[in-house]
């Protein structure tokens, strides 16, 4: 087949599967792609992290640079208001899946927060989220946040079925024809994944600070899988077996409801230390120093990106490359699917095309 032919054929399976329904949205040009579309800025800081901790000083100007470069701005300040002024209400998605080794730093999260409270964010107008109660407390996140920032939740806990609607809210939804094994494909429910009351409700703008890692159905975890997986429920529909993958479409149609990608409008990623194997959760042996944040309000081309980066790590320990990769004990489906990152290019969500990326190094001590 040609390859524009099968682009467009790719671009056209989740459309055709899935559609995105919701109430009034408030349409914003933070929005995702956002204000720079198509630029990543990459910060790299050899003392970012020493004997397996990180260090908050180098992160700090780590973010402060990196956010700079990312708006041009005078100062890092001047940068931070171009997204938020005093009386918005941030949230902040954290990731606590590969806990203890790779999860949401908190020399990370609290640099962010002193950020946005050095522009006149309130503290008490910051709320973390995750999906899931037991594992933000699992993870220790409640234990360092600063004083009076609220964290909140869509679920206590992970199940397989995932279909329950408290925590999530009914008049944000995509629907597609994809249900788990089992279930009545007629039934709503089973057809619909509902976004997080978290996002609907609770604040007016967010940041998505992922992190870069390898995911054994979906390829790669970063930008896009942290919103689709963490502010929707019934996603297991979406890699039930490990033939069953359908990761591709699942996860662009997600970040495409309204209500996400509106309020979505800052993602930072967490690259100080990467997974480059076996994901979501972190093995040690698969866990290395990259010493490196990124910055985009575009998370395909942030995503892009980091995919490049694993691929490299990989090849440079002797491993294929993701699409090439084949199951074993650590990642056992049949075919991973980072291409969820191209099709969402595709749908809009940002620039895919390696040419038209905006990459930007910057390198710190």
């Amino acid at each position: 087949m040609h390859r524009r032919k099968f682009l467009g054929t790719l671009a056209a399976g989740p459309l055709a599967l899935a559609s995105c329904v919701s109430s009034k949205t408030e349409l914003s040009k933070l929005g995702i792609p956002g204000l720079f579309k198509g630029r990543v800025v990459s910060v790299e800081h050899a003392g970012s992290i020493v004997s397996g901790a990180y260090q908050a000083e180098p992160v700090r100007e780590m973010v402060q640079r990196g956010m700079v470069g990312l708006t041009g701005a005078d100062d890092w300040q001047s940068a931070w208001k171009l997204f938020f002024q005093p009386g918005d209400v941030v949230g902040i998605k954290l990731n606590p899946v590969g806990r203890p080794h790779v999860i949401s730093a908190p020399e990370v999260v609290r640099e962010i927060i002193a950020s946005l409270n050095a522009i006149g964010i309130k503290s008490q107008d910051i709320v973390c989220y995750d999906r899931y109660r037991a594992e933000f407390l699992e993870a220790g996140f409640d234990k360092w946040l600063p004083e009076k920032v609220r964290w909140t939740h869509a679920a206590e806990r992970y199940e397989e079925l995932q279909q329950a609607i408290e925590g999530y809210d009914p008049d944000h939804y995509m629907e597609m024809a994809l249900v788990l094994p089992g279930q009545d494909p007629a039934s709503l429910t089973a057809r619909r994944s509902f976004a997080s009351r978290f996002i609907t409700k609770d604040v007016n703008k967010l940041i998505n600070l992922c992190l870069l890692k390898d995911h054994q159905s979906a390829g790669i975890t970063m930008a896009l899988k942290n919103l689709s997986h963490g502010l929707v429920n019934n996603v297991n529909r979406s890699h039930a077996t490990t033939t069953l993958n359908a990761c591709n479409a699942f996860i662009p149609s997600s970040v495409s409801i309204p209500v996400i990608r509106n309020k979505t409008v800052l993602n930072i990623m967490d690259g100080i230390k990467g997974l480059y194997h076996g994901g979501p959760g972190a093995k040690p042996q698969f866990v290395w120093e990259h010493k490196k944040m990124y910055f985009a309000t575009d998370p395909v081309a942030m995503d892009h990106v980091g995919w490049r980066v694993l691929d490299e790590k990989r090849v440079a320990v002797g491993m294929k490359k993701l699409v090439e990769d084949i199951p074993d004990e650590f990642s056992h489906y049949t075919h991973r699917q980072p291409e969820h990152v191209e099709i969402a290019g595709a749908l809009g969500l940002g620039v895919w095309d390696w040419a038209k990326i905006d990459r930007r190094e910057i390198r710190l001590a």
